[in-house]
């Protein structure tokens, strides 16, 4: 893979890979072919202005009405049935888990675009790279495994492995990279630490995290490296639906860079249609310009986002930047007497905290009034409990403007997770 290219470089591309889509899609596809003639497009001579003006968004119900009208995969396919050799499903934390098929050349771009962020993170042929994912049906998964073997690396599977057998494998391959979500890279470190095995993250020089925004996420990070014995903490994103698409900036830690050569990008107020402005936080809305097979067009992903351009990065790359990257989801955000609560914002408090082990977040509803409760699950080492649960209490009312309940629980009360956390919960009125 070449480095990001040029503005106008970018632009042209764009514009030949938007029309070769539309082509393609206003002939057979049935799920975007009345879309395309109804936004009176003429795939000949659009431009990225002309797409974005004409063409409607594509909503995640959308899509999943189509599959569940024509099961199992809907409508959205550009070609015959036999030409789909990949089947990946959709996480569900955003609705019902859904089926996603792709072409070989579908896959080998997203491969291309995998590519990517190993360059970023400065992976090199020959580097052994732990895998501690379960590899069920998600794309990233298995998208992250194959392009770091085409890559030329030793990819070692930690599938179906308990979490203490999974650190016995990193020892023994020696790996110097690990790939997982930020909450399972924090779990490895915290059974390391418990079962004195602390040396046995020695050789993890660098982790490559995804599936969360923790990534991204200062406070996360630190407390990931410093757990990790200094190792790097890089972050990217990507969907199953989408694919691959950030990379991290290897100058600025808090920063993602879109591929736009292989995406269209807009970020567009949450609630409207109309362009976010640069620095605003947004809805990022992907047309996915490689993925001819099975694509999304104008896609309200429901990531919230603050974009940037640079001319260039301090990295060098033209490409779109995401500040702060994946700062949440829409569908994730609570409001709480009138103020907006975002997972992130919460678990960037919590991880500033050293002596908090776990966490979990409880909504509920007291007399008709919302409450946030903060469950914390304290290291066996900590001191004065009572003391660490004032100084967070006094930390959320700083950071949100909002009291939050503290709750101090039993050390290994909360539940562990292997993959995406899901710390947030909702209990019944009271």
């Amino acid at each position: 893979m070449t480095a990001p290219g040029t503005p106008e470089t970018i632009r042209r591309t764009q514009t030949r890979k938007l029309r070769v889509l539309l082509s393609a899609l206003a002939e057979r596809n049935p799920f975007y072919q009345p879309r395309i003639l109804a936004a009176n497009l003429d795939p000949a001579t659009c431009t990225t202005a002309d797409f974005v003006t004409a063409f409607p968004f594509t909503t995640r119900d959308e899509w999943t009405r189509d599959q569940l009208d024509h099961p199992p995969y809907g409508t959205n396919f550009t070609f015959s049935a036999e030409s789909y050799t990949r089947l990946c499903r959709t996480s569900g934390t955003a609705g019902r888990a859904m089926n996603w098929l792709d072409t070989p050349e579908s896959w080998s771009a997203m491969l291309d675009q995998w590519d990517r962020v190993y360059i970023a993170a400065g992976v090199e042929a020959g580097t052994g790279i732990f895998f501690a994912f379960s590899f069920g049906p998600f794309l990233g998964f298995w998208t992250a495994f194959e392009a770091a073997s085409r890559r030329g690396c030793l990819c070692v599977p930690g599938g179906g492995l308990s979490t203490p057998a999974r650190l016995d494998l990193l020892v023994e391959t020696a790996s110097t990279v690990l790939c997982c979500t930020p909450t399972y890279a924090a779990r490895l470190a915290e059974t390391a630490r418990l079962e004195g095995r602390e040396r046995d993250l020695s050789s993890v020089e660098k982790i490559i995290v995804a599936g969360e925004s923790g990534g991204s996420v200062p406070a996360v990070r630190s407390r990931l490296s410093d757990a990790w014995g200094g190792a790097r903490i890089y972050d990217h994103h990507g969907m199953t639906e989408v694919g691959p698409v950030s990379y991290p900036c290897p100058h600025t830690e808090d920063r993602l860079h879109v591929m736009e050569e292989s995406y269209l990008a807009e970020v567009v107020a949450s609630a409207g249609a109309e362009a976010a402005a640069e620095g605003e936080a947004g809805e990022l809305v992907l047309t996915t310009l490689d993925r001819m097979g099975s694509p999304l067009l104008r896609y309200r992903t429901g990531d919230r986002v603050v974009s940037q351009r640079h001319a260039p990065c301090d990295c060098g790359a033209f490409d779109l930047s995401l500040e702060g990257g994946i700062r949440g989801r829409d569908d994730d955000m609570v409001t709480v007497r009138g103020v907006n609560v975002f997972p992130s914002a919460v678990d960037s408090v919590v991880q500033r905290s050293d002596p908090v082990e776990e966490y979990e977040t409880v909504r509920r509803t007291v007399n008709g009034m919302d409450e946030l409760i903060v469950r914390i699950e304290f290291n066996e080492g900590t001191g004065d409990a009572e003391a660490e649960r004032a100084r967070l209490a006094e930390a959320f009312e700083r950071a949100l403007g909002l009291r939050v309940g503290i709750e101090i629980v039993d050390a290994g009360s909360l539940p562990r997770y292997q993959f995406k956390a899901q710390r947030w919960k909702v209990a019944r009125p009271e």
